[in-house]
């Protein structure tokens, strides 16, 4: 198959691009530099030259706080350069695989979301993304991936900030009112590759198995790669932020196993490979 990706320097596209690659798939990798979401010509020009059997749409605004001040670009980014993108694979008659977020719920209760429950963003990148969601539904071969807490080698991650800190200071405080899954781009990549082999299309949830808050994913961090630090949590309420957090980002991930797909590892195995992978932990 060929494979046109979005985002190829974000830390999910470039994992992507590989995973497709290692498969014997023709990946095209692409990001701003190349093809421009925002300006829809761009997009039917690069898409109809590639003529691609699918295309997984990494490319997104993602800085949260930021897109508080930037809600034109962010909509522009999330919501029509998801929609240029859609309207040339159905001229094509491609797959489209959208890679969606936690942040399209409202963030409240313990329940975990399941890919059919109402869609109610709590900030502007929510709501765009929310936006892109809709874009995509609007095919009839489309996917929807939502993911959570997303960490990869290829750029920036909570992962990478607490080693940082780990480094420069004594001790630290993290939020633990805040419940998640931690997610390796590496392992997601594999599933998405998975998904876009086949014609199972739909709305799903997928991010490495188990839950924790912030405060114990760092502790489990700085105890793997065997940094002595003081770690204490505290509420949410301590750090106020410009874009409000979900306190409940559980997603229900059964759909995965249902429909035939491999569920990823646990986040706590995931953690263990990536900092390998990094390189600050050895075998």
């Amino acid at each position: 198959m060929k494979i046109l990706v979005t985002g190829v320097k974000g830390q999910l596209g470039y994992d992507v691009v590989n995973e497709l690659e290692k498969r014997g798939h023709t990946a095209i990798g692409v990001d701003i530099d190349d093809m421009d979401i925002t300006d829809h010509k761009a997009v039917r020009q690069v898409l109809t030259k590639c003529a691609p059997d699918g295309v997984i749409h990494c490319a997104a605004y993602t800085a949260v706080d930021a897109a508080e001040d930037n809600e034109e670009l962010c909509r522009r980014v999330n919501g029509l350069g998801t929609e240029n993108i859609a309207g040339v694979c159905r001229e094509l008659d491609c797959k489209l695989l959208y890679i969606s977020t936690d942040y399209v719920f409202n963030g409240q209760g313990t329940r975990p979301w399941k890919p059919d429950d109402k869609r109610e963003p709590l900030n502007v990148y929510g709501q765009t993304k929310y936006e892109g969601e809709l874009a995509a539904e609007s095919l009839k071969k489309y996917f929807i991936v939502r993911t959570a807490w997303v960490f990869g080698v290829n750029g920036k991650n909570f992962i990478k900030t607490m080693l940082g800190l780990g480094k420069t200071r004594d001790s630290i405080t993290v939020v633990d009112d805040q419940i998640g899954s931690p997610t390796y781009t590496y392992d997601l990549a594999r599933l998405l590759a998975d998904m876009i082999e086949t014609e199972k299309y739909g709305c799903y949830h997928a991010t490495n198995e188990g839950l924790c808050s912030w405060y114990e994913f760092a502790c489990e961090i700085f105890k793997e790669a065997g940094i002595h630090i003081q770690v204490s949590p505290v509420s949410s309420d301590m750090y106020p932020a410009k874009a409000k957090r979900p306190g409940n980002s559980r997603l229900d991930k059964s759909k995965l196993e249902e429909m035939g797909f491999e569920p990823l590892p646990s986040w706590q195995d995931a953690l263990k490979r990536y900092l390998r992978d990094i390189g600050e932990v050895k075998d």
